[in-house]
């Protein structure tokens, strides 16, 4: 009954009904997984503990980003099954990939190196199974087409700029789940525009992992953080918006014709980025430290300080 189902479910002629439910089973297991992931956290001490850089006075769970990762990954790959999609099965591959380093740097601290080296991985498996990947700077420098593998480089860089970005800025309640947040939405509005329903339904998916999870990182009595395991699979989870987008308009773009999609992507994600320019050029060419050096420069440092 459940493959005859599957076999003759149109999405195409269902769609705003598709991406409710998928926004839905992903908000409703992230909420459910909260629970025991809490009470996990407290009884085996699993928290932050203040230091000098923090913002926060209080020791806290940092173990919010498990719930983000269960919701997505189920979701995904259940939707990889409707859609009988091989990009739904290798993004959620290495989402694992991001999950477990994650994890272990939450939980034991891992080496930058460690966590360089697994984001490489998992965005360098993507972007080649997939062949989801910036084919040209848009006529910018009078570069139309990249040759293959300087667009599955740059590509991958871009990927790896995206999600150290969104991890840096994971300094104080509500910024990075909220921007991630807004940036699915309008990803989704712009996938669901164009009908390119496998992005459009991970859009939804990330959205409603994330509601859960910012209302309790909201909250004053049971307060989560998001942590190295959530800012690393979201972070790639908006890369993968990015260059999925870029990828898609300018595979259904005439050579020549105008395209502002590397444009768009670049507004959706101004802030994160921005905030690692800034920060990187502060520390390198003010403080003369390792741009990979902790500190209180973040623009929300900043903001905090002029009692923001």
């Amino acid at each position: 009954m459940i493959k005859e189902f599957l076999n003759n479910f149109d999405v195409t002629a269902h769609l705003e009904l598709w991406l409710l439910s998928t926004f839905l089973l992903a908000l409703f297991i992230a909420y459910r997984s909260y629970g025991p992931i809490m009470y996990i956290a407290i009884k085996k001490h699993l928290m932050d503990k203040p230091d000098d850089r923090s913002v926060h006075t209080n020791s806290t769970p940092t173990l919010g980003g498990v719930g983000i990762y269960i919701s997505l990954v189920l979701v995904i790959c259940l939707a990889g099954v409707v859609l009988n999609s091989k990009s739904l099965l290798v993004l959620a591959g290495g989402l694992n990939i991001l999950f477990f380093l994650g994890l272990k740097d939450d939980l034991l601290v891992l080496s930058a190196r460690k966590k360089f080296l697994g984001q490489l991985i998992a965005s360098f498996l993507f972007v080649t199974i997939t062949d989801i990947r910036i084919r040209g700077f848009s006529n910018i420098f009078s570069v139309e087409v990249l040759p293959y593998w300087v667009s599955i480089g740059f590509t991958v860089f871009v990927f790896i700029l995206i999600i150290n970005a969104y991890n840096l800025i994971d300094g104080i309640d509500g910024l990075a789940g909220s921007i991630a947040l807004l940036a699915s939405l309008v990803f989704g509005w712009l996938f669901y525009r164009v009908n390119y329903i496998g992005s459009a339904t991970l859009t939804a998916a990330l959205a409603g992992a994330l509601l859960p999870f910012l209302r309790l990182n909201a909250s004053k009595k049971n307060k989560i953080f998001m942590g190295d395991t959530g800012s690393l699979i979201v972070g790639f989870m908006l890369a993968v918006f990015a260059v999925s987008y870029i990828s898609y308009v300018q595979s259904n773009t005439p050579i020549g014709a105008k395209d502002s999609s590397p444009l768009i992507a670049l507004s959706i994600l101004f802030f994160p980025l921005m905030d690692t320019l800034r920060i990187f050029f502060v520390r390198i060419f003010i403080y003369k430290t390792s741009p990979f050096l902790a500190d209180k420069n973040h623009i929300h440092h900043r903001l905090l300080d002029l009692g923001y």
